[in-house]
């Protein structure tokens, strides 16, 4: 999302900045990030495919783009400002279509079907970011960033909802200003979602067998300049340390909320994959471009692209 202080920045250089010796263990000294494609509006929404390609939306485009390693890309859907995408159990492309104020499950010839698009009979906001919860249902977020013009806001808060397999919709929380990126923790009971607007990462207690939040806890900030980006996608890898689009680049977090150090990028990133045969690749949406990023980690995909096949 292009989030009220996250905007076309002037590129800047590639740098790793450790504030604990434990970030080396992460990403290496040396390591440099490599520019995919370019020539983009604004880049979101990156999901690996096990097949060797990352589906990835375009908002200013309104287009969600397939990319192949050898660079060639192609339209799998035009659609205004699309968003964040995951897959269902069924490893079929989920995207939050701001435009339509909706769940859209994307088929591969380009065909959606609307999943979701109300809560108690009123519309969504704009939909943002979505992941697979470990209970086996969607859990999205519904800020108002991305409303679309000269369209009013029906619900009279931004909420995060939890999505079943029979189209049923419940709200799980509505603390936060402008919820935005979300993730599950490895061991599937603690829930991640960030606040744009407040800078900051919340974290709840998770029940599987009830698919409930609780506790809600600031687990980090992440404050920095006007322009310089605010908290938006996130992803875990397998040992439980958070990567976070934040001010500048990508934050670097370890399980029990201490900021390990960033992950510069040359354009403000807004959201990030993992990827590659071992899920050991950060994909980067980053504005105008795609980047990837080796680590020495293996990242943490959620409840179906890999654990299902």
């Amino acid at each position: 999302m292009m989030a009220s202080g996250q905007t076309a920045a002037p590129q800047r250089a590639f740098e790793l900045q450790a504030l604990s010796p434990q970030f080396w263990k992460i990403i290496k000294r040396d390591a440099k990030s490599t520019k995919l494609a370019t020539g983009f509006g604004f880049t979101e929404g990156p999901v690996w495919d096990r097949h060797g390609f990352l589906y990835f939306s375009d908002e200013v485009q309104n287009k969600i783009y397939r990319l192949h390693k050898n660079g060639e890309r192609e339209t799998v859907l035009s659609l205004g400002d699309p968003d964040g995408n995951t897959y269902d159990l069924r490893m079929r492309l989920l995207d939050c279509a701001s435009v339509l104020r909706a769940i859209i499950r994307v088929s591969p010839s380009g065909e959606y079907t609307v999943l979701a698009d109300r809560y108690q009979g009123k519309m969504f906001n704009s939909p943002n970011d979505v992941v697979q919860g470990p209970d086996y249902a969607i859990y999205f977020t519904d800020p108002s960033l991305d409303l679309p013009k000269g369209q009013s806001q029906e619900i009279p808060f931004q909420g995060v909802y939890r999505l079943d397999w029979r189209g049923n919709v419940r709200l799980e929380t509505r603390d936060l200003a402008q919820p935005n990126g979300l993730a599950f923790s490895p061991d599937g009971k603690r829930f991640y979602v960030d606040d744009s607007e407040r800078r900051n990462i919340r974290v709840y207690a998770f029940d599987a067998a009830t698919g409930s939040l609780s506790g809600g806890r600031v687990f980090g900030e992440e404050n920095g300049g006007a322009d310089d980006g605010v908290p938006d996608g996130m992803r875990m890898d397998r040992d439980g340390d958070m990567f976070v689009t934040g001010p500048k680049g990508i934050w670097v977090w370890d399980g029990q909320g201490h900021h390990l150090g960033t992950i510069v990028m040359p354009e403000q990133p807004a959201n990030l994959a993992w990827g590659d045969k071992d899920y050991g690749t950060l994909f980067i949406t980053a504005t105008t471009s795609i980047y990837k990023l080796r680590t020495l980690v293996h990242g943490f995909v959620p409840y179906s692209a890999v654990t299902l096949h």
